[in-house]
C-alpha cells in the first residue's frame, strides 16, 4: 500500500472515530520526524503544525529521561493526549465531558488494530484476462504445429456435438444465481460488559439500528443470532438482542456476559467482529 492509499484510509478512520465518539474534537497522526500522515476534517493544517511543534519542543527536553511513551495536558475546556502508537504518534483533543474510559478504549484499542490491519493490507495482483480474438496475422514463431491443430479441431467439434440441453441447464443455474443471499457483512465492534441478576449468558446486545440494517439487508429476516470472532481466530454463535440503554447506542459497541467472554478468551475494551447468523 503506498503513502497516499494509506494516508486517506487513516484519515477515513478519523473520521469515523469522530462520528462514533463526538467528544473528540480534533485528531491527528504524524511520524517522529514531524511529518504529517492524516489528521481529520476539523484540524487544520496550520493546527497541526503548532501542534507538531509544541511536541517536538517538549520532545527534545526528555532527552536525558529517554523517549515519549505519551503525553496527557488537562484544561479546563477538555484534555489533550499525544499517544506512541506502532511508530507513529497520535494526538487526540477532547472537551470536558468525554468519557474517558471509551476515548481511551477507541485511541488505545481501536487504532492500534486498524493499524496493523493497514500495514497487512497489500494490492491485489491483476487477473489476466484473455485477449479477443482478431483476424491478425499469427507470426510464423506462433503456428501451431500440425498435431496440436488436429486435436484443437476434435475438441471443437466435440463442443458442437454437445446435448444442448446442457446450455438449457447452464441457464437454469444462473437464474439460480441471481437469487443467492448476499454475504452477511462484518462489523468490528468493542467488548462491553453485560451483568445483571436477569441476564442470559448466552445473548450478546447490540445497537439497534445496526441490527435493523441487517434485517433491510436480508429484505426483513429477524437477525436473532450473530457469530463473534476475535483476532486470535476464536469464533462463537449466541443469541442477540438490542441494547436496552442508550448511552451505548451508536458507539460501536458489543455488550457481552461474562460466560460469553470467557469462551473467547476475552476481556472488557478488546475489538472482535461480528457478523449475523443466516440460515
Amino acid at each position: 500500500m503506498n503513502d497516499e492509499v494509506y494516508s486517506f484510509a487513516l484519515k477515513n478512520t478519523l473520521d469515523e472515530i469522530q462520528n462514533i465518539c463526538p467528544e473528540m474534537k480534533n485528531s491527528l497522526v504524524f511520524k517522529e520526524d514531524g511529518s504529517i500522515i492524516a489528521r481529520d476534517e476539523n484540524t487544520s493544517e496550520d493546527l497541526a503544525a503548532q501542534i507538531i511543534e509544541s511536541f517536538n519542543t517538549i520532545s527534545d527536553k526528555t532527552d536525558a529521561i529517554g523517549s515519549i511513551e505519551g503525553i496527557t495536558l488537562d484544561c479546563s475546556k477538555g484534555e489533550l493526549q499525544v499517544l506512541f502508537i506502532n511508530e507513529l504518534y497520535m494526538v487526540t483533543v477532547t472537551t470536558e465531558k468525554a468519557d474517558k474510559n471509551y476515548v481511551d478504549t477507541v485511541t488505545r484499542v481501536l487504532v492500534p488494530t486498524i493499524l496493523r490491519l493497514l500495514e497487512k493490507i497489500r494490492p491485489a495482483p491483476l487477473k489476466r484476462r484473455s485477449l479477443p480474438k482478431t483476424k491478425t496475422p499469427i507470426p510464423e514463431d506462433d503456428v501451431l504445429e500440425e498435431d496440436e491443430l488436429e486435436e484443437d479441431t476434435e475438441e471443437e467439434s466435440e463442443e458442437d456435438t454437445k446435448d444442448p440441453r446442457a446450455k438449457e441447464d447452464f441457464d437454469d443455474e444462473e437464474a439460480d444465481n441471481e437469487d443467492i443471499i448476499p454475504e452477511p457483512p462484518v462489523h468490528q465492534l468493542i467488548v462491553e460488559n453485560l451483568g445483571g441478576l436477569l441476564v442470559p449468558s448466552d445473548t450478546v446486545r447490540m445497537d439497534t439500528e445496526t441490527l435493523s440494517q441487517w434485517e433491510r439487508l436480508f429484505e426483513d429476516v429477524k437477525i436473532e443470532e450473530v457469530n463473534v470472532e476475535t483476532f486470535n481466530g476464536k469464533s462463537t454463535r449466541c443469541k442477540v438482542k438490542p441494547m436496552k440503554d442508550s448511552k451505548y447506542e451508536g458507539k460501536g459497541i458489543i455488550r457481552m456476559p461474562e460466560k460469553i467472554q470467557n469462551i473467547l478468551q476475552i476481556r472488557k475494551s478488546e475489538l472482535v467482529r461480528v457478523k449475523p447468523v443466516i440460515d
